[in-house]
């Protein structure tokens, strides 16, 4: 490990820092909750995984050996946290005249897609549909001490489990108010372990177990893949946090249950906050909610908003705005210019030039304290405005400190940074020569004609950029 401070994560289940404590000599285990794959994932829910990689580019720092989950929910969620609404993977398949499996197949092929684009580094995604068997398992020997039959399927009576809701803090703060009632079920609480197949209805996906026809509960497919995958106990669990008010506190039962424990089966449990646009909580069930596609479409690099998450802490709300935004763009376009200049130096050793020493302390500092990345970001910027160094030191230093921030700095160029909107309708070429007749115009100091060609182009949509310190001639 390096010589750093420790790291303090953040746990929910406790409300408190807490120094990591590897549960594996060497190892870290982390399992992200991961999209249920019936739609498009809204950049809120893209925060989720931009904060999860960034926990896990940071264990990687610090030289522990990263096992990294994240699973692809393609069965077994309704559209209620709690055991109500329409299946969600049927639904979409309905609206579209697709299969479930090819809705399912197809959303997580753009998930995946969007992780790439925002630099999350690929952990395992193992799919909730290859896990039933186990899942009809964890069902049976969890039945006759935690279950009960009702004619929709079999549920689970948080009674029978100590301090159910506690990562909730369900009895000081409602935590357990959204969910729904079910007719039969002895606690407003209890969930479903599977949920049967209504008579004379017939799903897309669905398997044969003891309680009938039908597919397991939502909540149960995490239980069981965090078992098999990382083992039970692991080190950190992750996810929005809104799971840490009814699906987490559900797992948590199961793992109870199964384990005949009262541990919670993953030591630290940690949640990101919500992204807040001006409307309020980003949410599909609006029907109202931004993709990745739409910031580039509206030309914005995906990694912009990468910056933007890195920004503020992942504990705190993020407002979504594009004026926020184009700052983040603005931001990134400024460290990516400042990297250009020593992107073909050799890289050296990161510690060797003593002005350096304090910008690594606040950067690993920063990063300790419970993936403090606004500060970390600030200390990139130190690094790279540190003058009269060696470039390959300077090179080095940045290096170490992107691999954490994940923004891939040395693999972008400031072209890369430049997109067209998608609605523009000028092209490029007639850009340049726009701008090369304006040069001309002003060459010869007519500048009624270059007043004239930069109103030609604003008309079209192109702002020009004079005197911007950064080189920028326009933008759309």
């Amino acid at each position: 490990m390096t010589d750093v401070a420790p790291l303090k994560l953040f746990n929910s289940l406790t409300r408190e820092l807490e120094t990591f404590q590897p549960i594996h000599e060497g190892e870290a285990r982390v399992y992200t909750c991961g999209p249920t794959v019936y739609n498009y994932q809204h950049i809120g829910n893209m925060r989720a995984y931009i904060f999860a990689d960034t926990l896990g580019r940071t264990l990687s720092h610090l030289g522990y050996k990263l096992s990294h989950v994240i699973n692809i929910t393609d069965v077994g969620h309704l559209t209620s946290d709690a055991d109500a609404g329409d299946d969600k993977m049927e639904k979409a398949a309905a609206a579209q005249g697709k299969s479930a499996w090819d809705i399912a197949r197809y959303y997580q092929e753009v998930f995946e897609a969007d992780l790439d684009r925002l630099n999350v580094r690929k952990p395992a995604h193992p799919r909730a549909t290859d896990y039933v068997e186990s899942m009809i398992e964890w069902g049976k020997q969890m039945q006759d001490k935690h279950c009960y039959k009702l004619d929709s399927g079999l549920y689970f009576d948080v009674s029978t489990v100590p301090e159910y809701g506690r990562l909730a803090r369900a009895v000081t703060e409602d935590g357990e108010g959204r969910i729904d009632e079910v007719e039969g079920k002895r606690n407003a609480a209890d969930f479903a372990i599977w949920r049967k197949t209504p008579q004379g209805e017939t799903r897309q996906m669905e398997w044969d177990s003891p309680w009938g026809k039908g597919a397991p509960g939502w909540h149960l497919e995490c239980s069981v893949m965090s078992a098999e995958l990382l083992g039970h106990p692991f080190d950190i669990h992750t996810g929005g946090i809104d799971h840490r008010e009814i699906h987490h506190p559900n797992e948590i039962a199961q793992n109870q249950a199964h384990n005949c424990s009262s541990d919670s089966a993953a030591s630290i449990w940690m949640h990101n906050n919500f992204l807040i646009d001006r409307r309020g909580k980003m949410s599909k069930s609006t029907g109202e909610f931004l993709v990745l596609q739409t910031l580039v479409d509206r030309g914005y690099h995906p990694l912009a908003y990468r910056t933007l998450c890195l920004q503020a802490h992942y504990r705190s709300e993020l407002e979504f705005s594009w004026e926020g935004l184009q700052a983040a763009l603005t931001r990134l376009k400024r460290i990516v210019m400042l990297v250009e200049r020593i992107a073909d130096a050799p890289s050296g050793e990161a510690t060797d030039h003593p002005k350096f020493a304090p910008v690594l302390e606040k950067f690993e500092t920063a990063i300790a304290d419970d993936l403090n990345t606004a500060v970390a970001l600030t200390a990139l910027e130190d690094a790279l405005a540190t003058k009269k160094v060696d470039a390959g030191i300077k090179r080095a230093v940045v290096e170490r400190i992107d691999a954490v921030l994940g923004l891939g700095l040395f693999d972008l160029a400031r072209t890369d940074l430049c997109i067209r909107p998608k609605i523009a309708t000028i092209t490029e070429a007639e850009i340049d020569d726009a701008f090369a007749r304006r040069k001309a115009a002003r060459a010869e100091k007519d500048f009624a004609a270059s007043d004239a060609i930069r109103d030609e182009l604003a008309e079209r949509g192109v702002e020009v950029m004079d005197g911007d310190p950064m080189g920028w001639e326009w933008k759309l």
